[in-house]
């Protein structure tokens, strides 16, 4: 399976900080707000992985990721979104890079404590999301269980009366069908491809597998969610949790930079 990165967008909710900068390039607590997807990707295994970008900020991603982990077994490539066109865009941008292969999509504002692995690990095909209870589900998809049978019911997005408290967060799994599927959805009135269309294809075909999680989860988008993912990864040492690749990468990423300013003193 290969990984994809959504890091595009113009992050309009966290201004005037990303006036200057990318929202996942903002620091939550002592690291950029990407390694936490990127975290999320590489602790299940995943070592392919292309993140989207915005045109703006793609010189920085370049600068920060280009050649953190060529040697640690972690390939990373960019593909510059021009502009936000909805979260299965990402399939379609990524259709080369995916070769008809299953892929996991996970958003850059997205951070999980949960470990992804057999999760990822145990896919096979069709599509896979997860759902996880929170207190505000009308910012979300919103998945409907039947109480009887625990299968899917109906799946919503952003509902103004949500039909349950289970918030699909932003890490889905699919199979090679997804790319096609993308091409086939409309734009919505916003004139974006909804995500929640692709659960709705999987779903129509029976092909739609939802699994609930229970770890901190923060969609880091906003002030206030930012700051509680900061302070989150503080106090419970979010850092014993990146997988050592990660750690080593960073480790030399920082000591090669303090060598080079060094130098220029």
């Amino acid at each position: 399976m290969k990984g994809i990165i959504l890091a595009g967008g113009t992050g309009t909710r966290l201004l005037p900080l990303t006036s200057v900068l990318s929202k996942q390039l903002l620091p939550v607590y002592d690291r950029p707000m990407i390694f936490y997807p990127l975290n999320t990707l590489i602790r299940a295994g995943i070592r392919d992985i292309l993140i989207i970008v915005s045109p703006e900020y793609s010189g920085s991603f370049l600068n920060l990721l280009g050649s953190m982990f060529r040697g640690h077994g972690v390939n990373i490539s960019f593909v510059v979104q021009k502009r936000p066109g909805g979260l299965p865009e990402a399939f379609i941008l990524g259709e080369d890079f995916l070769d008809g292969g299953p892929s996991a999509l996970i958003l850059g504002d997205n951070i999980f404590e949960d470990d992804f692995s057999e999760a990822i690990g145990s896919f096979v095909s069709g599509g896979r999301v997860f759902a996880k209870k929170v207190s505000d589900p009308e910012r979300f998809g919103v998945v409907e269980f039947d109480e009887a049978t625990g299968k899917v019911i109906s799946i919503e997005e952003k509902p103004k009366a949500p039909k349950s408290d289970f918030a699909i967060p932003g890490i889905y799994l699919y199979d090679g069908k997804a790319p096609e599927i993308a091409k086939s959805i409309r734009p919505s009135e916003r004139g974006e491809l909804e995500i929640v269309d692709m659960h709705r294809a999987y779903l129509t075909r029976g092909e739609l597998d939802v699994r609930t999680i229970a770890g901190a989860y923060f969609d880091a988008g906003t002030h206030d969610s930012l700051l509680e993912a900061s302070v989150y990864v503080r106090e419970k040492d979010f850092r014993g949790r990146f997988h050592p690749i990660v750690n080593e990468a960073v480790a030399e990423f920082n000591a090669e930079f303090k060598r080079l300013v060094s130098l220029s003193k």
